[in-house]
């Protein structure tokens, strides 16, 4: 074959398409085609399940275009983007409230979740081995942090963080079976690539796959979806539903053979109607609208199960959305894919190879989408076809297909590394009990693994290269866990509280194992630790050092035999102007006032038992104020008389009697006064109220007394 011949083949579930290409500087020129079904069930779901029929099948297509073209020897061909699986997957790491700060952190964690994907995909296969699977593309669905999402790992604390990824792999098994049928039929792989990387090469240029896209390629049994986000080719997935579900929609419906339906379905969606014999042999004419109704559910089932494909891999709708493939031109597809992703109906569209920018014209090939994917083959698997890479991973040769950039996170994932075991160990945690209560400090986190590619340090983004060495060190263990009373507790507030008017700074203290420390004081294990938070009146007397205000007992004596408690002759506590004990917790701008102990007199002893010590009256005598007392009790201690200002002492008895009641007289004022005798000549007379009296005449309070001579 000339060098400017492309021979390619698509090789599908239903077909095997031979396709000749020829390069005329930037453009590509379609010489010839030809289109072989299979016999049999030889492939399925992307896979070949009979080598020797599908080989038989490829060499009928291959003999055919050399009649026309000489000897093809070498071939471009596509792994099936349906025989890609896709995994979710999800990896954890410890944080123990110490933020992650770097990138690299989280890139080690996401390589761990593909790496748990990549194995779950294997034990969910006949073989364990999982690197019987090759990573071509994941993406991250969200991370969390104490099973709550969160947009970004970077800085935040908690106990836990997470990543969930969807991950898509290509089993081994597909390439190598594609080979031995190649091999068969006398074919070398010139080239290999993907079917969804094939159609997205030829329908999306580079330049515009930073817009995200989803490419949908429709066929006879399954539909493969490839997406462009950020410049590169995102995702990839896959539903195992497509244009033959349809086609037997149609054969039920009308009782026709699956060929007839199939044949059917083409015709109508190209001329708008047919006219078909059912198996009884009765002639219907089929219009599109018909048809539309009787296949309705089966459409909105499609369209279903790619839309909710879409979303999985995408996380919300994209941009837009292509569709190739003989599936796509299944009627109303487009509409309800818009509707089911909310997208505008124009966002929907079927793309056929008129699409393909540098393909010269050609009235030979069919204009619709079925060849898209062929034309795509042989276009991006000469321009970018996939290699085989073998890299030396800590002295470990590790052989990858290149269906994207690799990078050193590939390698780690294929050369089968444990990334959680590369991990420096945490360093030893602390347990303390602060206030009664116990608290774990952690060590610091260890440091993620040290990676090299030909000895120069590198990260697990890393561009890698064949034949590269590549070499991964375990991350160094984190320090034990270190801490100071302030960094666990913080700083204590200070409190004032107005202790008799005047301010008093209360300063809370830091005790370890019984101890006073300071707040730089170094925690170690097993530490019991205490801090002053609470103050109270007592805390504040002691800090002030005037414990003698302080009497703890009241003031009592015994009134005839009977105990009277004198409350005087305790100190009274008010906080905020109401009375309370030395319990009484304070807080910030507290007012307290102590009154302290007094020595009770006899008068405070009435007080306190309610009794009058002495019946009192006012007069006026000669013009003068006079007030006039008589005790109402005979008080004796100890059988001495005392008066009302006699002090007290506790446990004294006191003998209380109370006095005949007698009224005041004239000749009680002269008690209160001193009336100089040698000066009183004559006669004299004595009045109350203006009126004559007498010295034993009987007065009340407010009278007016009065003497003259």
């Amino acid at each position: 074959m000339m060098d400017d011949r492309i021979f390619a083949l698509d090789i599908g579930t239903r077909s095997v398409t031979g396709i000749i290409l020829e390069k005329e500087d930037t453009n590509y020129k379609v010489v010839d085609f030809y289109t072989k079904e299979h016999t049999e069930r030889s492939m399925r779901d992307g896979q070949i399940h009979n080598v020797v029929a599908v080989s038989d099948i490829i060499r009928e297509v291959k003999k055919k275009l050399e009649q026309t073209h000489g000897t093809l020897q070498k071939v471009c061909v596509a792994a099936a983007g349906r025989a890609l699986k896709t995994t979710q997957a999800t990896a954890t790491i410890e944080l123990n409230q110490q933020p992650i700060m770097e990138e690299e952190t989280i890139k080690h964690l996401e390589l761990s979740a593909v790496q748990a994907a990549q194995v779950k995909l294997a034990h969910g296969s006949k073989s364990e081995e999982y690197h019987h699977y090759y990573c071509v593309g994941y993406s991250i669905l969200h991370y969390q942090i104490d099973e709550e999402k969160i947009g970004s790992l970077i800085d935040q604390s908690g106990e836990k963080a997470m990543v969930e990824i969807i991950a898509t792999f290509l089993p081994k098994i597909v390439v190598e079976s594609l080979l031995a049928a190649l091999g068969r039929a006398e074919l070398e792989m010139e080239a290999l690539t993907l079917e969804p990387i094939a159609a997205i090469h030829v329908l999306v240029p580079e330049s515009m796959r930073r817009l995200n896209v989803a490419l949908v390629d429709i066929g006879a049994g399954t539909s493969d979806i490839a997406i462009t986000n950020a410049g590169t080719v995102a995702a990839y997935g896959m539903v195992p539903v497509a244009g033959d579900e349809i086609t037997e929609a149609i054969s039920d419906a009308y009782l026709l053979d699956f060929p007839l339906a199939e044949q059917t379905k083409r015709d109508i969606v190209n001329k708008g109607e047919a006219i078909v014999a059912d198996i009884l042999g009765f002639e219907t004419t089929i219009t599109y609208d018909s048809l539309v109704e009787e296949i309705r559910s089966k459409v909105e089932n499609l369209a279903s199960k790619i839309s909710e494909e879409i979303l999985l891999l995408n996380a919300t709708p994209p941009k837009a959305v292509m569709l190739v493939g003989g599936g796509s031109l299944t009627p109303e597809i487009t509409k309800l894919l818009a509707h089911k992703l909310k997208l505008p109906e124009n966002r929907v569209a079927v793309r056929g190879i008129d699409a393909i920018q540098n393909l010269v014209p050609s009235e030979a090939l069919p204009k619709g989408p079925d060849f898209v994917t062929p034309i795509g083959i042989a276009i991006a698997a000469k321009q970018n076809p996939v290699h085989y890479v073998t890299v030396n991973v800590n002295k470990q040769k590790v052989r990858m297909f290149e269906m994207k950039q690799l990078t050193v996170g590939d390698t780690l994932i294929q050369a089968g590394l444990d990334i959680h075991k590369m991990y420096g160990r945490p360093g030893t945690a602390m347990m303390v009990t602060v206030n009664g209560k116990e608290i774990t400090i952690p060590g610091q986190l260890g440091q993620t693994p040290q990676l090299f590619v030909n000895q120069k340090k590198a990260t697990v983004d890393h561009m890698i290269q064949n034949n590269e060495c590549v070499q991964i060190e375990r991350g160094k263990d984190g320090l034990p866990a270190q801490m100071t009373l302030e960094e666990l507790i913080g700083e204590l507030p200070t409190k004032v509280i107005y202790f008799n008017k005047q301010p008093i700074k209360c300063y809370a203290n830091y005790y370890v194992n019984g101890r006073k420390q300071a707040k730089t004081y170094q925690i170690k294990d097993r530490d019991i630790i205490t801090y002053e938070h609470e103050t109270t009146v007592k805390d504040l007397i002691r800090i002030t050092g005037k414990e003698k205000v302080q009497q703890t007992n009241a003031f009592s004596v015994y009134v005839n035999n009977e105990k009277v408690t004198l409350p005087m002759g305790k100190t009274r506590i008010f906080v905020n102007h109401n009375q309370t004990d030395d319990t009484q917790l304070l807080h910030n701008n507290d007012k307290l006032n102590i009154e302290p102990a007094t020595t009770p007199l006899v008068s405070d002893l009435f007080s306190v038992l309610g009794k009058e010590l002495s019946k009192t009256i006012h007069v006026h005598f000669n013009g003068q104020f006079i007030k006039m007392e008589r005790p109402c009790y005979s008080i004796k201690r100890n059988g001495e008389q005392i008066g009302p200002d006699t002090e007290l002492q506790d446990q004294n008895h006191i003998k209380m009697e109370p006095k005949i009641e007698e009224a005041f007289i004239f000749q009680d004022i002269f008690r209160y006064i001193d009336i100089d005798i040698s000066k009183v000549s004559g006669d004299f007379k004595l009045y109350v109220n203006e009126r004559p009296a007498s010295f034993d005449g009987e007065i009340k309070d407010g009278d007016q007394l009065q003497i003259t001579w």
